[in-house]
């Protein structure tokens, strides 16, 4: 029998909780997995303690460390519950919210005034979907002021998925879904820890569990034995960069031996015969010579994968941070899965068709390529310029620095931490300090927020309505991604904040300053879909963020009333939805011979690896299950180490004379850190393996014990990165490795 948990009676109050001691459901908004979760909330009013809800029909209990502490993230010690603005002599005091408001209204209309719209730039970051209204009301903010210079993280993360796919084409419905698959390839991926790509975000350990079960084979490509890739049927363990050589062999192997399906290729794809060229030269041989492994584990991956099976590859961020070449990595991997016809065809059921997101139309046809970049704002250095994937976060830094018409002179950010997650850190952190407004809305005096001039304290996830809503609409991000079935959730607030706070929710305090500075916002329902009017606000409405979320889902398929109706989850699928037949006119095809992306393939044919005799080691991202990206590295149960552990093969350290947890020197071609080593056989020999965006970015080489390491401080962003997408070489980066002189 299920357990009784206690449900808010009212929601017409959602955001003005009860102190009633009880259990409430809601959803985890820690990372983008959106777990169904318990909260159990004490006399207090203060929430103690949370778990997975077990009853739930997608997520079965399951949750993440991450979500297990959000109790403490809300009651941490160092949690802002007033904002900060910075003062004359470099330090912080805390400002009333209403003041400042005021103060950055007046600022950003002199900015404006002076040097124009595109002096104004905002950085959304991962976290800034856990206020699904913040983003929205920012876009209309910046619509309103008429600035382009908009940047995410998700140009510092995977966007030759958007470029890659502007190049290829788009089939007009799903790619295969999970739980019917035969093969899941994953290309550089770990979703057991990051619980993102290539398998379905509920529990993924149970999903490939219960996949292998009923037969399905999982393919790994990784350079080190990944928690996921542990519980793989084949682990290709290659030397690193060689991705895109590894691919393209199988694409060889594939097209060779007939693995393809050659009825869709035929009706749907271009270029075939180019490609089948294009990777002529990596026959099995060539690429195990490259990339360390056999030419029979190349072979066998290429049959596991090919044929008349239903299944996809993903790639994930590992081979997306390698700069140069990340997007024809994405190519290349979308090429694959085309021309094996990984597609819903007409008359298939969608394995998920949605539920807070608008209704769409499947079609079984394919929408051509389209513009890629070129188009929309031009930045200033690299000759980089709007693209698919957005503006190129890794340029912000210089467009703040350079001097002259057009420069960046505030930056708004949004749930995000430049100066520990952006490349290129010494860069960053001038490029931050030379701003004359900069506005964070952060929850604690992060590194950032130490440079910024106000701080804005906001609610947190627990003090806000929660949904799905952004873990459904990764199906949209790329194959591979989101929630394998027509499951949503929306749950009241579960707390209010403590007492005495002067926290603001994001999209208020952009709304606000809008009225300040007399602009009328027109907000766009989700999607930005067209055929629905902006919402036009004039800034001295007062409303609650339930009814901004009742008008951005207002498209959604199954109304949002219904959804609020079941505040623990439900899955919606009692009237499937199938994929309608192509248009009569339909005449498109998938382009997988982009004449640029070949003939980058074309001068792929020398080994990366060794790249720098001086430098003879590769430093490797990876991600930790405690954290997402900087945010909860100050959770006590989440930090294992105060350190950032620079994790070696033990026969390595061995060669240098290391030992666990002795100090270390890692040297790039572009600076020097220190970090803390310890022994991983997971690894390949040569790699050293650290998480990104760790730490304190101001601690210093003095403090790496207590305070971290952060990687960013061996890269560039103006070296070895994407021309398209200005994706700099974060991974795969050369260093040489020694004892630290002093231990």
């Amino acid at each position: 029998m299920a357990k009784e948990v206690r449900q808010p009676a009212i929601y017409a109050n959602i955001g003005l909780m009860t102190t009633r001691a009880g259990t409430y459901p809601s959803v985890c908004r820690f990372c983008h997995a959106g777990c169904a979760i318990l909260v159990d909330v004490d006399d207090t009013g203060a929430a103690v303690r949370v778990r997975g809800d077990r009853d739930n029909a997608v997520y079965g209990g399951f949750t993440c460390e991450k979500g297990r502490q959000l109790p403490e993230q809300h009651r941490h010690p160092e949690r802002l519950l007033h904002s900060m603005r910075r003062r004359a002599d470099g330090g912080h005091e805390v400002v009333a919210s209403d003041e400042a408001i005021t103060a950055v209204a007046a600022q950003l209309a002199a900015i404006v005034a002076e040097h124009g719209p595109r002096s104004v730039a905002i950085y959304s970051g991962t976290c800034a979907s856990r206020n699904p209204a913040a983003k929205p009301m920012l876009m209309a903010f910046m619509d309103a002021i008429g600035s382009p210079m908009r940047f995410d993280s998700n140009t510092i993360d995977q966007p030759g998925k958007a470029v890659a796919q502007a190049m290829l084409g788009r089939w007009g419905a799903p790619a295969h879904g999970f739980d019917d698959a035969d093969v899941t390839l994953l290309v550089g991926g770990n979703p057991f820890v990051s619980l993102s790509g290539g398998i379905p975000t509920a529990d993924p350990v149970r999903r490939v569990r219960e996949a292998r079960a009923r037969g399905m084979q999982l393919l790994v490509i990784d350079p080190r034995r990944t928690e996921t890739a542990a519980a793989a049927d084949l682990h290709l363990q290659p030397i690193p960069g060689e991705d895109i050589a590894i691919v393209a062999g199988l694409i060889h192997v594939i097209i060779r031996d007939a693995l393809h399906d050659a009825a869709f290729v035929v009706e749907h794809v271009a270029g075939f015969d180019a490609l089948r060229d294009a990777v002529a030269p990596f026959t099995p041989d060539q690429v195990a010579t490259r990339a360390g492994i056999t030419a029979a584990e190349l072979v066998d991956c290429a049959h596991r994968f090919g044929g008349p099976r239903r299944g996809v590859a993903t790639s994930g961020t590992g081979p997306s941070l390698a700069g140069r070449g990340s997007t024809l990595l994405e190519y290349l991997v979308m090429a694959l899965n085309t021309i094996c016809g990984r597609y819903l065809r007409a008359g298939e059921a969608l394995w998920n068709p949605g539920v807070l997101l608008p209704t769409m139309a499947h079609r079984a046809q394919v929408a051509g390529p389209w513009s890629a970049s070129g188009y929309g704002e031009k930045l200033r250095v690299r000759g980089l310029t709007d693209a698919a994937c957005g503006l190129s976060t890794a340029a912000l830094a210089d467009e703040m620095l350079l001097e002259g018409p057009g420069q960046v002179r505030a930056l708004i950010c949004l749930g995000g931490n430049p100066a520990a997650a952006w490349p290129d850190h010494d860069k960053t952190v001038a490029a931050l300090r030379n701003l004359d407004l900069l506005v964070t809305f952060d929850i604690k005096m992060s590194a950032t927020a130490q440079l910024a001039h106000y701080v804005i304290a906001p609610k947190l996830t627990l003090e806000l309505p929660a949904s799905t809503y952004t873990t459904e609409s990764m199906v949209y991000y790329a194959v591979g991604f989101g929630l394998p079935v027509p499951y949503a959730q929306y749950a009241p607030a579960v707390i209010d904040p403590p007492e005495g706070a002067d926290v603001i929710e994001e999209w208020q305090f952009v709304l606000r300053v809008a009225r300040h500075m007399g602009l009328t916002l027109e907000l766009s329902p989700n999607f930005g879909r067209t055929d629905q009017a902006p919402w036009t606000l004039r800034g001295d409405e007062q409303l609650t963020l339930e009814e901004v979320l009742t008008f951005l889902y207002q498209n959604s398929r199954v109304p949002l009333d219904e959804v609020r109706a079941q505040p623990r989850g439900r899955v919606y699928d009692a009237e499937p939805v199938v994929v309608e037949p192509a248009n009569v006119d339909a005449k498109d095809r998938f382009d997988v011979a982009n004449t640029e992306l070949l003939a980058e393939l074309a001068t792929n044919h020398l080994p990366w690896w060794p790249h720098e005799p001086d430098r003879p080691f590769r430093l490797l991202c990876r991600r930790h299950v405690g954290a997402l990206n900087s945010s909860g590295l100050d959770l006590a149960k989440m930090r294992v180490t105060p350190y950032n552990p620079a994790f070696m093969h033990p026969d390595d350290l061995e060669a240098l004379g290391v030992s666990a947890g002795d100090a270390v020197e890692l040297e790039s071609f572009a600076g020097t850190v220190f970090a803390v080593a310890q022994p991983d056989p997971a690894l390949r020999r040569g790699l050293v393996s650290m998480t990104h965006a760790y730490g304190d970015a101001f601690a210093g080489d003095a403090r790496f014990r207590e305070a971290g390491t952060n990687t960013s401080r061996l890269t560039r962003v103006d070296v070895d990165y994407d021309c398209i997408t200005g994706m700099p070489h974060m991974s795969n980066v050369a260093i040489a490795v020694r004892p630290a002189p002093s231990g």
